[in-house]
């Protein structure tokens, strides 16, 4: 009985032998095929990234030659020239913006800074940024326009928030309405994130403009609340 047994038990593991080199001589292929499919696209990925960090390594050495050069317009220039993508964009027109002011060219400046802040490919903080850039170097606009557009940008949550407010404030004394300017330089000596630095300069302006900031105990972030009163009209 024994015997028996044996025998079919090896004639069923010769069955399973049979069928497993069947299985392999027909699908075999396909394993195979998903064996080169990983391993060609590791090999792909690893090249990929090989590449892109050294594109990313010839930008930046390339933003750093231009960015050293002495000469202004030159540097303007070959930061122009670079046409970045992606993020460096932002700061290749940055760099070239600031080059251009250097240079004089105001208008150029405010150009490239307007498109940054109209590129919905740069990062929402380097727009905003481009944007009041901009603002702060145009000089097409009255200063009721500036105040208007710098309260755009005053919005509560905007990451450049109060510098902002600063230049809002500015521009409302520039257009002659300051009572309104004095409301505004209020709202940034009551922020409680405005910085000392900026709090001391609002307060310094409010009080040439005739307002009373008065210190208070517990009265905001620094303790100042303001008691706006504008000053005669001469």
């Amino acid at each position: 009985m024994s015997n028996n047994e044996s025998f079919i038990d090896e004639v069923n593991e010769e069955v399973r032998r049979d069928r497993l080199y069947g299985y392999l001589r027909r699908y075999g292929w396909i394993a195979a095929l998903v064996v080169v499919l990983i391993v060609g696209g590791a090999a792909w990925s690893e090249w990929s990234r090989a590449r892109e960090q050294a594109r990313a390594q010839e930008l930046g050495d390339a933003l750093l030659a231009a960015a050293e050069m002495e000469d202004a317009e030159a540097r303007a220039a070959a930061l122009e020239a670079l046409a970045p993508e992606g993020p460096a964009v932002a700061v290749a027109g940055m760099l070239a913006a600031e080059a251009q002011a250097e240079a004089g060219d105001s208008a150029a400046a405010t150009a490239t800074l307007a498109a940054l802040a109209d590129d919905p490919e740069v990062p929402p903080l380097y727009r905003d940024l481009a944007a009041l850039k901009a603002l702060m170097l145009d000089e097409t606009m009255s200063p009721a326009e500036r105040a208007a557009a710098f309260g755009e940008l005053a919005r509560p949550g905007a990451p450049f928030r109060m510098v902002a407010l600063e230049q809002q404030a500015l521009a409302e004394v520039a257009a002659g309405d300051a009572e309104t300017a004095l409301d505004t330089l209020a709202r940034i000596i009551r922020d409680a994130d405005v910085s000392q630095d900026l709090r001391d300069r609002a307060t310094t302006l409010m009080v040439a403009l005739g307002g009373e900031p008065e210190t208070l105990a517990g009265a905001g972030a620094g303790g100042a609340s303001v008691t706006a009163e504008p000053a005669a009209e001469q």
